[in-house]
């Protein structure tokens, strides 16, 4: 017996469960394809991800879940059925306000999901159509809040703002909006010839100020060229003006070297024998050399009276000659003893009685 009712419940289930045919539902603005209530069969399976809502006798009952599932005929009915799968809604196109006076165009898509079926059934006639509402006169909130130019900049944060308005309103629905995406944003024509206009001047001042910045870097590459150059010569010049010195310094001392080893070996020759006539000599040459350049320098000439006494001039050079060497010789007296002036004396007398017997 209970074979055979099985078999007949099955049977009727295959044949009145689902109608093949889909019902259209909803308002003109919001139109959804949706099946048809199942019919009470005793047995039932319902489908993955979805909730059959059951009444008994008219009020709530329990809510089927996925499989096989037993109801009690006449007295239990399937009354809703609820998707718990994710569901999307297209939002209509509707005018909205900016916060700068601009009349916008606007659509999007609403993705939604089914948490509670108990409210989503009995909280609401229609739960789909009205997240659809709210969704629009949300959206017409939160444009006016905000100007042309952040509503195409602050799109990602316009539509969080909007899925969390939703879901404050949604609580007591049993619904949950998981995301709410913008597809077009349509503006008048002369706000979008001026927006072009906005853009054009943008990219010209883009270009404007990348051309200074160019010419303000190369300005100051060339600048910083000549100043480098400046070092570098100013470094070279320090470098030659040392080389130059330390040159001139060495050639001083070659110089003075030599110098001290002429004097050197002058008085080594004066110490000799004759030294006073080679001495004499020498000065008589240079001042016949020095008397020969007169005149060829300057116009102005200081002459002595004796120019032409060439003796009287080397007396009086071998005179001087003889004063410093005697400012010398006292010079040494004093530091030798009494024996070895005495022998200094001598040998100066003896060489002035000669030098007086030659000239």
């Amino acid at each position: 017996m209970l074979r055979t009712v099985v078999c007949r419940a099955g049977s009727g289930l295959l044949k009145h469960s689902r109608q093949t045919v889909p019902v259209l539902w909803g308002t003109r603005a919001q139109q959804r394809w949706a099946s048809s209530l199942p019919m009470n069969t005793v047995v039932l399976f319902v489908p993955q991800q979805e909730a059959w809502v059951v009444e008994r006798m008219g009020r709530f009952h329990r809510i089927l879940e996925p499989g096989l599932n037993f109801l009690i005929p006449i007295l239990d009915r399937v009354k809703y059925v609820q998707s718990l799968k994710e569901i999307v809604i297209d939002v209509p196109e509707q005018s909205a306000v900016s916060l700068d006076n601009v009349t916008l165009q606007i659509d999007g898509v609403l993705y939604l999901r089914i948490l509670d079926p108990f409210k989503a059934s009995y909280g609401v006639e229609d739960p789909e159509y009205a997240v659809t509402q709210l969704a629009q006169t949300t959206m017409r909130s939160e444009l006016g809040k905000l100007t042309l130019d952040k509503v195409f900049r602050e799109r990602e944060s316009l539509n969080s703002n909007m899925v969390h308005s939703i879901n404050q309103a949604s609580d007591d629905w049993g619904i949950r909006c998981l995301r709410y995406e913008i597809k077009d944003i349509h503006v008048p024509p002369r706000v979008k010839e001026s927006m072009q206009m906005q853009v054009e001047a943008e990219r010209r001042k883009r270009a404007t100020v990348l051309e200074s910045e160019g010419t303000r870097e190369a300005a100051i590459n060339v600048a910083e060229g000549r100043k480098q150059s400046q070092i570098l010569a100013s470094e070279g010049e320090k470098a030659e003006q040392i080389n130059k010195a330390a040159g001139e310094a060495n050639a001083v001392l070659a110089k003075a070297e030599a110098k001290a080893k002429a004097i050197r070996v002058l008085s080594e020759a004066l110490s000799q024998k004759n030294g006073n006539a080679a001495a004499s000599l020498s000065v008589a040459e240079q001042y016949v050399s020095a008397f020969s350049n007169l005149a060829k320098e300057s116009n102005t000439i200081l002459l002595p009276s004796n120019t032409g006494d060439v003796s009287s001039m080397v007396t009086q050079a071998m005179a001087i000659y003889g004063s410093l060497a005697k400012t010398q010789a006292q010079s040494a007296t004093e530091k030798t003893t009494p024996e070895t002036t005495e022998l200094l004396l001598d040998g100066k007398s003896a060489y002035e009685n000669e030098s007086e017997q030659k000239f």
